[in-house]
């Protein structure tokens, strides 16, 4: 096996300068030196030894990729970008899962720091919890002072470059949509109370009833999956309610929602007009396709590394804009006056609060009133 020393001595260099031109070390070396070493370890066929690259560096080629579920295809297609991005600047992507635990999420990029991962990216939404924000936040600026480099795809609320799809503007766009289809009744299968992506969705589709002068949706909370969405659409079907079409909050929750659905003998959009939020391909096999509000998710993975990897100073912010499709799980009414254009949603808050939840024992809707915020 051919060894560091055994370069050295065909490239006619030092062993330390045959180190810092293959383990890259940030210390000058020569282009002529430099060629000698590279074209000596080419011939005799040396590997480089990825613990010493790691030392001379003081920090590794991988790239620390953590997402709240390897299951959810949302995730799934943020990672493929990240990775796909990560091949293309000659680094290796190591991928962690929190299973939607903020205190899992914080040892994951301690045990990143610990491995001198060059690159942490954070891919999920946050919670309403300022405790568990200023836990991360910290764990987050330890790493960051070591020198790593950092990037959110989710809400920007830790201080880091971030990557945030506009939620609370696509839910808005979606609800002016469907509304536009002839709906005038609605209920939202809105997701954790806490979960700020939830939030965001969710308010944006109520505030923009509201300015459409229609009545407040239907609230329905549960689990950000797709069995909280079944769970949730089962409860809907047991009210009393005159909803005409449901927003689900996310494409998962919405595919549970049409399983729940079916097994009630609700059809999907003859009784019962639905729609998701993400964009995930899957959601175009169901029958019927279901409607969307599209992200671009592999091109927000590759956007977290590069504003990682060129970031210096002063966090930056990308903002991502989705698009409303509408397919076949929603259907137009029967004509209906026309709705008056909605204005432009406002930006939104950095940690809002949630529209309060519909309890779930509940009998019967309450159109009458706007739901309460917490």
């Amino acid at each position: 096996m051919t060894t560091l020393e055994d370069v050295a001595k065909h490239a006619g260099v030092s062993l330390a300068t045959a180190s810092r031109v293959l383990n890259g070390s940030s210390r000058h070396v020569g282009a002529d030196l430099r060629r000698r070493v590279e074209s000596a370890a080419a011939r005799l066929g040396y590997r480089v030894d990825a613990t010493a690259q790691t030392l001379a560096r003081g920090a590794s080629n991988v790239v620390g990729l953590v997402i709240q579920d390897l299951i959810d295809p949302y995730f799934a297609v943020i990672a493929d970008g990240a990775i796909r991005a990560a091949d293309r600047h000659g680094m290796v992507t190591t991928l962690g899962t929190t299973y939607r635990d903020p205190e899992r999420e914080i040892a994951l990029v301690a045990t990143l720091h610990a491995q001198r991962a060059r690159v942490v990216l954070l891919a999920g939404s946050r919670v309403a919890d300022e405790a568990v924000l200023r836990r991360q936040r910290a764990e987050l600026d330890v790493y960051r002072s070591a020198g790593g480099r950092v990037a959110v795809i989710g809400q920007d609320v830790l201080g880091t470059d971030t990557v945030a799809p506009r939620n609370r503007e696509g839910a808005y766009d979606l609800a002016v949509a469907l509304a536009g289809l002839g709906h005038r009744r609605f209920a939202v299968l809105a997701g954790p109370p806490v979960l700020l992506t939830a939030i965001d969705r969710t308010q944006g589709f109520v505030e923009a009833l509201a300015d459409l002068g229609l009545p407040p949706p239907l609230l329905v909370h549960g689990d950000f999956d797709r069995d909280g969405g079944r769970d949730a659409a089962c409860r809907l079907i047991a009210m009393d309610h005159d909803v005409t079409c449901v927003f689900a909050v996310n494409d998962l929750m919405a595919t549970g929602a049409l399983a729940g659905l079916r097994e009630h003998g609700v059809r999907v959009p003859r009784d019962l007009s639905l729609a998701g939020f993400d964009g995930t391909s899957s959601i175009r096999d169901p029958v019927p396709s279901l409607a969307t509000v599209r992200l671009p998710l592999a091109r927000m993975g590759a956007m977290a590394l590069d504003l990682a990897l060129s970031g210096e100073g002063v966090p930056r912010h990308e903002r991502v804009t989705g698009e409303v499709v509408l397919r076949d799980s929603v259907r137009p009414l029967a004509r209906t006056p026309s709705v008056p254009s909605a204005p432009p949603v406002p930006p939104a808050s950095s940690v809002p609060s949630a529209p309060a939840a519909v309890p779930a024992n509940r009998s019967a809707a309450s159109p009458g009133a706007r739901p309460p915020h917490s």
